[in-house]
């Protein structure tokens, strides 16, 4: 068994310090070393040379008339000895003036070491430099920017990629580099401890890679991987490239923090203020921090709480709250609250927002805290050409994706977390669908899902792969094929959810694992299979409690506040949901579900709700309000106006809303199914645009997972009858639509 990974760092520091010698001895040979130095840049100039790396002099002069003399006395024997040699003869003058146009000499000269000769012009040299860098910050902070930009396009994510380029790849060498000009400028921080550990230790897979090639290449190929851990001490290459994507991560994560700062230092000073977003946490200076007088230490959940606002805002967590909720949050009760598990599937639902807010959770080592089963597939290779991520960057690329197919499923929720987990298995030995449904029954149980959800998680991460291989491997005119998928999958649901699943984990891997071809073969499946499941008895309809039943018997008009519930009993009218609705909307209560049912002429409303943030309503003015609007003497759409436009709209794509009129469901209703990025009186628009149509919602069902509403309605005519005309159903369907918009 080979140790802890070893370090070259002594070795580059003794190799700069012989070539440093070396350099003195050809320096005196070819010099007086009046009015003339020679500086080093580059890896030399940094001290970090090694052993295939080039050379990188400048011969600084001023105004020495045989300067081409002593140069050649100083490059020849360098060329003579088959080092690659980068050289240039300057004045102070000159090297100013290149500098200012040349995003590699300034580079270089602003981390310029002195090697021998008149340190004065050295000196004056570096420090002109550093003035015109400083003065001129904005533009070529710019500049520096966009040549990163360039090589991340060109040389890709080290991280992520089967034979990354150690230099130029977005997270290698030359962006810590640009951090450290950056510095120079006085603009931001120098990297932190954690980037430079990580710098160091590419430099080590640099400098072992060199010596196993012999010459000085910056790509490590699959073929030299094994061997190159050999001399870092390491098992095998997985643990060398799982070391070399944590390092890499470490320093794209650093990376993006120093541009942040670049970026509002560009655009000037953030507005002041604090705009709340979630309990607990605010909107400041660009950024989400907690709130004034809050105490991570008595709130497990704030943590999730500030990810979810961040994530949904588009707004990046501020490093200081993220350390102070790593060092300070106390650990999360298991089984979760539902509090955490509901901030946990928001977090994934706001899509690609959801990324770079995860990895920041992940690079102050919350997740593992959360999820100790994550450290299984952190940073954890995948070698296999098709898959463009580590098992972990994958994960939350596909639950990523997935957010964009929450309006294909009935459980949304479950689609975000399967999504998530789908591959949890890489972190064992074995089929990982196998032992990722062991692993995700005690994920889910951890997360306080309920046994029934529980089991349909752990057979989506069973099965996540049965469609695309079916789809690709087997006869689907066969109707034994399909006898088998539907027998697996066992209910519309789960088909629904290995679909969406499906398009979500093969976009995330790559273009070679997912494409139109396969795309059709799988949708052609589950329109098979969904046909063949159809023979299951539709839902039926929403239903009074015992206890909504003993409400309705004592008539109409109670409202009954407790806690998060809310309890209206009124004489069933149309309307009575969604004015209901607008009222708790108005006193800034988000509805997490609704329940609507009838008990001949009485309605029985049940709702769950939350405040947006800060502390509830009052309940006495919430029941007065409650009470008014049944009464018809409360203007609540001018109240929800007023307040609708003083609501920022949100700030990363979301897909967009749809409704569904679902056949077969009712034989004595319409069902109209919706699903919309959850917002305030969202609830109150749906049923105002039925109310418009003339129609009734004789029964609902309303929930919200995560930022995800999924609203069902049992809607009738005026007549009491469901729809029955094409046109009536399409105009309801617009008109439902146009009110979400």
């Amino acid at each position: 068994m080979r140790g802890e990974a070893r370090s070259y760092a002594a070795a580059r520091k003794e190799r700069t310090a012989d070539t440093d010698r070396w350099l003195k001895d050809l320096f005196r040979t070819a010099s007086d070393g009046d009015h003339v130095s020679l500086v080093a840049v580059g890896s030399l100039g940094r001290g970090e040379l090694a052993p295939g790396s080039d050379l990188d002099l400048v011969l600084l002069h001023n105004g020495r008339a045989d300067v081409a003399r002593v140069a050649d006395r100083i490059w020849y024997p360098i060329w003579d000895s088959a080092v690659n040699l980068d050289h240039s003869v300057r004045t102070v003058e000159d090297a100013v003036s290149v500098a200012r146009q040349d995003l590699k000499a300034v580079l270089g000269l602003i981390q310029a070491r002195h090697v021998a000769g008149d340190p004065d012009l050295t000196r004056k040299a570096r420090e002109a430099v550093l003035a015109e860098w400083r003065a001129d910050s904005r533009r070529r902070l710019g500049e520096l920017r966009e040549a990163a930009d360039k090589r991340a396009q060109v040389s890709g994510e080290l991280a992520f990629l089967l034979e990354p380029d150690l230099k130029d790849g977005r997270g290698g060498l030359r962006d810590v580099q640009a951090m450290q000009a950056v510095a120079a400028a006085w603009v931001a921080s120098a990297p932190g401890p954690r980037a430079r550990e990580a710098y160091e230790f590419i430099l080590d897979v640099r400098h072992a890679l060199h010596v196993v090639t012999a010459r000085g290449t910056d790509r490590l190929v699959l073929q030299e991987q094994d061997a190159v851990a050999g001399l870092l001490g390491l098992l095998d290459a997985e643990a060398l490239m799982r070391r070399l994507a944590e390092a890499g991560r470490t320093i794209s994560h650093a990376f993006d923090a120093t541009w942040r700062t670049v970026d509002r230092l560009v655009s000037g000073p953030a507005p002041r203020g604090r705009r709340p977003l979630a309990d607990g946490v605010v909107e400041h200076g660009g950024e989400v921090v907690l709130a004034r007088g809050v105490n991570p230490r008595k709130d497990p959940v704030l943590v999730l709480r500030a990810a979810a606002a961040a994530a949904d805002s588009g707004l990046p967590l501020a490093p200081a709250t993220v350390s102070v909720l790593a060092a300070q949050s106390p650990p999360m009760p298991v089984p979760w609250p539902e509090e955490a598990r509901d901030a946990l599937v928001s977090i994934l639902g706001a899509g690609r927002a959801a990324v770079p807010v995860w990895e920041e959770l992940d690079q102050a080592g919350i997740l593992v805290k959360l999820l100790p089963d994550w450290e299984r597939v952190r940073h954890r290779p995948q070698r296999n050409p098709i898959h463009r991520f580590t098992v972990d960057r994958h994960l939350i690329e596909a639950a990523a994706n997935a957010a964009s197919h929450t309006r294909e499923v009935s459980r949304p929720d479950l689609l975000l977390i399967g999504a998530l987990l789908h591959d949890v298995g890489k972190g064992w030995p074995g089929d990982h669908s196998a032992t990722g449904e062991v692993v995700v029954r005690d994920i889910a149980t951890r997360i306080g899902l309920p046994p029934q959800d529980v089991e349909t998680l752990a057979t989506v991460v069973r099965h996540h792969l049965l469609l695309p291989e079916t789809a690709t491997r087997r006869d689907l005119d066969d109707p034994v094929t399909i006898e088998k998928v539907a027998a697996t999958v066992g209910s519309r649901e789960v088909l629904d959810l290995l679909a969406a699943l499906a398009v979500a984990d093969g976009n995330a891997t790559g273009p070679a694992a997912w494409n139109s071809w396969k795309a059709g073969l799988v949708a052609d499946l589950v329109r098979r299979v969904r046909s063949v499941l159809a023979g299951s008895p539709p839902p039926k309809p929403p239903t009074l409690s015992a206890e909504q039943a003993g409400l309705a018997r004592h008539g109409g008009g109670a409202v009954r506040v407790n806690g998060g519930a809310v309890t209206v009993v009124a004489p069933d009218r149309v309307g009575l949901l969604w004015s209901a609705a607008g009222v708790l909307s108005a006193h800034r209560l988000v509805v997490r579900s609704a329940s609507s049912a009838s008990a001949g002429s009485t309605a029985v409303i049940e709702f769950s709700v939350i405040p947006e943030y800060g502390s509830p309503p009052d309940p006495a003015t919430l029941e007065s309000d409650l009470r008014l609007v049944l009464a018809g003497r409360l203007d609540i759409e001018q109240r929800l106006a007023r307040r609708t436009r003083s609501i920022r709209p949100p700030r990363v794509p979301v897909a967009p809303p749809r409704v569904t009129l679902v056949d077969d469901a009712s034989a004595t209703a319409t069902v109209v199914e919706v699903r919309a990025h959850d917002r305030p009186g969202l609830l109150w628009r749906i049923g105002r645009a039925f109310g418009e149509c003339g129609l009734d919602v004789r029964a609902a069902r309303v929930e919200t997972l995560g930022a995800e509403a999924v609203d069902v309605f049992y809607v009738v005519d005026r007549a009491g009858r469901p729809l029955s005309d094409a046109a009536q159903r399409a105009q309801v369907r617009d008109h439902v639509l146009a009110a979400l918009r």
